[in-house]
Order: C-alpha cells, then sequence, then structure tokens
C-alpha cells in the first residue's frame, strides 16, 4: 500500500512538472524561472493528489494546495527578485480542470444534462478553490513577511 502510494505520488509529480514546464514555455516565462516554477507546480499538485488519495476530499485538499502553492510560488519570486504571476500562474496550472469543463460541455451538448451539470458543478468547485487559495496564500504570505519586516523607527526620528 506505502509503495504504491509513493509510486504514485512520484508520477503525479514528474507528470505535473512536465506539464507546468510545458507551459513556461508555452506562456515565454523567463528561462530561469522554468525549473523552481515547475518545481512549485509539482509539489502543488503532488500535495493536492496526496490529500484526496488520504480521503480529505476534493476542494479541500484542492484549497491547500494551491495555498501551498501560492505561498512557496510569493517566496521563491521574492527570492529571485521576480514578479510573482509568473510563478503564481505556473503553480497552479495541473490543477486547473480543463478536462471536467471539457466534458461537461460535451455532456450538455449530448443532451446529458444531469450529468453534464454535475460535471460543471464539480469543475467551478475547483475553480473556487483554486481562486480562495491563492487568494488566502497571497495574503498570508504578505501578513508573515509584512511581520518579519516591520521596523520599528526610534520614537526621536518619527517627525523627520
Amino acid at each position: 500500500m506505502m509503495t504504491t502510494m509513493l509510486l504514485g505520488t512520484a508520477r503525479m509529480f514528474i507528470s505535473a512538472f512536465l506539464g507546468t514546464l510545458g507551459f513556461a514555455l508555452l506562456l515565454h516565462a523567463p528561462r530561469r524561472a522554468w525549473l523552481p516554477a515547475s518545481v512549485i507546480g509539482a509539489m502543488a499538485y503532488a500535495l493536492y493528489w496526496v490529500l484526496e488519495q488520504a480521503g480529505l476530499g476534493m476542494p479541500a485538499s484542492i484549497f491547500i494546495g494551491a495555498l501551498a502553492g501560492s505561498m512557496l510560488a510569493q517566496g521563491c519570486a521574492r527570492k529571485m527578485r521576480m514578479i510573482a504571476t509568473i510563478f503564481i500562474t505556473l503553480s497552479i496550472v495541473a490543477m486547473v480542470p480543463g478536462l471536467g469543463l471539457y466534458r461537461c460541455i460535451a455532456l450538455l451538448a449530448q443532451g446529458e444534462n444531469a450529468a453534464g451539470v454535475r460535471t460543471g458543478v464539480q469543475a467551478m468547485t475547483t475553480i473556487v478553490m483554486i481562486a480562495l487559495g491563492l487568494g488566502v496564500g497571497s495574503f498570508l504570505f504578505r501578513a508573515v513577511m509584512g511581520m518579519r519586516h516591520s521596523v520599528r523607527r526610534p520614537a526621536d526620528q518619527e517627525g523627520r
């Protein structure tokens, strides 16, 4: 059981890494961002996959994966002195429910409305959880970094 979980996680990590790297190339991300952004995207997706396999549920797993990806992306952007948008965008590429949205439209076009709506709701739930994870992660990162870098000035220099 543990070996199966490790192999599955490694497979998910590698596939998410390659997918994220492909999108980095497609989006013309700076070359020096390719490797770190791909690792962050793979880590976020692998975390989501592990949590879902552990029974947490898809919405919560997606939220936590996006939250972790957002915080890692913000930290990497700061360390590399690049804009965070590059890393944040690539951190969630593997989690975007493109296939779910495609299946929703295909099912609706075939007249299978109940299945199409079910699939669409699940895809939209994923999108909302990704957005919430990115927003909360960005907020937490800025709050933590703001506390770490806040320096009090001496009282005698406040007026200057």
